[in-house]
């Protein structure tokens, strides 16, 4: 018995961790070491090219940790001066710090990104969650705003302060999830830009709703350049089998940008269980989206972009060579910054006050300034003309497709060599005459032509403010309807700067797809007749007002009046329609008041603010995510409590309180 009670209370050995999700020394090989950091972070500080050597030689000549450590560039025959390679300058026209939202990250480091790159001539992303209007038109500005699928923050304003409008399809890090932001990092400052509840967990819908196919995804490009027509419109994809078809796709729904995005990137919000064991390496996706762009002859009318993990210059050396000739870099300028990757980033305690919104935490430990992130991109630039000079290349273009100086290297282990890298190293013969680089622009078939007749005729009055009314008719392909002329109102006097002076505008007949699509505030649209999907889409003010002709046979309550997807991501505005809207109506409103006869499935999916009233049948999965706003529903047939989500939200009658009584009256009458 003294044996077995002395063995009970032996020290127990610690439980082994592997290191896979967190670095432990011995453990699993973490691409961002503590050595890799640490000597990174000296050389952004330091400024000396020399110390960042050091840090390229422990990345440049780590084990093989991706596809493309197993490719060596081969020495060129014919060596230029490296006075001959193109400068920095132009390189930096091809670098962009990934999408982080404010919100994954601290303001202090998302605006030092955006300063760092505008004094460079790169872009910065703003990511999905907004971005404060006090930014546009300053260096603190992001050039490239993205629209994800919880569309947060996404107001006219928004996109036409901006160089490029980035469409988040998938994320590397965690594909097939969307975007997630832990109720400890939505403060009340995050949660004014996302327009939400502070405290609240966010999570954008794993898909677009306004995007189930090709020609939605092209709707939704159209959109977005009719109300920001000097805007490239990206799309972002992520490293996939079949990725190369779909990008095919996406060039053919003239976009002008697309985004390969691997599976080693990293997120400054999400759960780690969000991951891990999805994706796949960009060197696959790149190479296949690169091979199927040329044999499809789209290649040179659209640029090809790729991010995750990028590190140095070998790495891109290596990703224009497969066809990529932008870069985004995520993890690195944030390492730079300050960041010691201790992958804490969703818990909002991160110890150097980079991706946390704690204000203690922030102003004791954040040290970041921009010079850092532009030493760190002038060490790359440098490093990437260094190598072209060695391979006897005066321009990064001519890389593309110069896969004859890439070798093959056997693997240093066992499961390595069983890998088969030779199709990557395939060239792509382009159609004659084609380039294998974007070389011209990819402008949409439909001009907008009811759009522009609409800002020409308005622009004059828009710059006066002086209120007006114009009338028109409307077919249902007159697409995105009041677009330019919100596009216009928001650039020059903000998202609800016209409010006071309206400009009216009254259409008779079908509208096309997106109709007061981004609308602003002081544009309103009046439809006799009927609309098709997207109505109100990503509205911030203004009004809406649908109704049949007089005399029409039907009963408006029993009949569609607008179709899906109605008010998708609205910010503000008011919207009246007389008639049933259809599937997915409300979803993401975050500030928009409406009041419409009935409603299909999925109705207000999460919400987070405004106030929707239905004088009719709704659908089933009512109020999925909803987690603010406010909802109005005529529950004639007695059944409405068997359609709502009750995950988190209440049913309640309104005969409860008088004030909702007095509220509901005021939206109807």
């Amino acid at each position: 018995l003294l044996n077995l009670s002395k063995r009970a209370w032996l020290a127990r050995k610690p439980i082994s961790q592997g290191g896979l999700l967190k670095y432990v020394h011995g453990g699993e090989y973490h691409a961002y070491n503590p050595d890799v950091v640490r000597t990174l972070q000296q050389a952004v500080q330091s400024g000396e090219y020399s110390d960042y050597q050091e840090y390229a030689k422990l990345v440049n000549e780590r084990p093989a940790t991706t596809l493309r450590d197993l490719l060596a560039i081969t020495p060129g025959e014919n060596a230029v001066n490296i006075a001959d390679v193109e400068p920095a300058s132009e390189l930096f026209k091809r670098f962009d710090t990934a999408a982080m939202s404010i919100g994954a990250l601290s303001p202090e480091a998302h605006e030092a990104l955006a300063e760092a790159m505008n004094s460079i001539g790169g872009n910065s992303n703003s990511g999905e969650g907004g971005e404060d209007p006090a930014r546009y038109g300053t260096n603190k500005v992001s050039r490239i705003k993205q629209v994800a699928s919880g569309r947060f923050g996404v107001t006219p304003a928004y996109l036409v302060n901006a160089d490029v409008i980035q469409i988040k399809v998938a994320q590397g890090a965690k594909p097939g999830e969307g975007g997630q932001l832990p109720g400890d990092k939505v403060a009340p400052y995050i949660a004014k830009l996302r327009y939400s509840v502070p405290g609240v967990t966010l999570i954008s819908p794993p898909p677009h709703h306004d995007i189930y196919s090709i020609e939605d995804l092209a709707q939704l490009i159209f959109d977005l350049k009719q109300v920001n027509p000097k805007a490239m419109i990206s799309v972002k994809l992520v490293s996939e089998p079949g990725v190369g078809t779909i990008a095919t796709g996406v060039a053919k729904a003239y976009a002008d940008l697309i985004t390969i995005a691997g599976y080693d990137g990293g997120t400054g919000a999400s759960p780690l269980s969000s991951v891990k064991y999805a994706g796949c390496p960009w060197e696959l996706g790149l190479v296949e989206t690169q091979q199927a762009l040329v044999a499809n002859g789209l290649r040179h009318k659209i640029r090809l972009q790729v991010d995750g993990g990028l590190k140095t210059g070998v790495d891109i050396i290596k990703a224009a060579i497969l066809g990529a000739e932008s870069f985004g870099f995520g993890t690195g300028p944030m390492v730079a910054l300050g960041c010691k990757y201790l992958r804490i980033c969703h818990l909002n305690n991160c110890a150097t006050g980079v991706a946390t919104q704690d204000d203690k935490l922030r102003k004791n430990h954040y040290h970041g300034l921009p010079f850092k992130v532009t030493n760190y991109f002038e060490f790359i630039a440098r490093e990437t003309r260094e190598l072209m000079a060695q391979l006897g290349v005066t321009r990064l273009v001519d890389l593309i497709g110069r896969t004859d100086l890439l070798k093959e290297l056997d693997g240093f282990t066992a499961k390595q060599q069983k890998l088969a890298l030779s199709k990557l190293l395939e060239t792509a013969e382009p159609h004659p005459g084609k380039a294998l680089y974007c070389t011209e622009n990819n402008p949409p078939f439909d001009n907008g032509l009811l759009n522009a007749q609409l800002l020409q005729q308005a622009k004059p009055f828009v710059d006066e403010r002086q209120s007006k009314t114009f009338w028109f008719d409307i077919r249902n392909t007159d697409r995105s309807v009041g677009a330019s002329l919100s596009g216009y109102i928001a650039q020059t006097h903000g998202d609800q700067g016209l409010a006071a002076d309206p400009i009216k505008a009254y259409f008779n007949g079908t509208a096309g797809q997106s109709f007061g699509v981004w609308n602003a505030g002081g544009v309103e649209l009046y439809l006799t007749g009927d609309a098709n999907d997207y109505v109100g889409k990503g509205m911030a003010g203004g009004l809406i007002a649908i109704r049949p002709p007089v005399g029409s046979a039907f009963r408006s309550h029993e009949a569609s009046i607008i179709g899906n997807t109605c008010l998708y991501g609205a910010t503000g505005g008011r919207l009246y329609a007389a008639g049933r809207a259809g599937e997915r109506f409300g979803v993401r409103n975050s500030g928009a008041i409406t009041v419409v006869e009935g409603i299909g499935d999925n109705g207000c999916e999460y919400m987070t603010g405004g106030i929707v009233c239905i004088l009719g049948k709704t659908g089933v999965n009512f109020g999925a995510g909803m987690t603010g706003g406010f909802a109005y529903v005529l529950d004639e047939s007695g059944d409405f409590r068997k359609r709502v989500n009750p995950e988190l939200v209440e049913v309640l009658s309104v005969d409860d309180l008088a004030i909702h009584e007095e509220h509901l009256r005021g939206l109807i009458t």
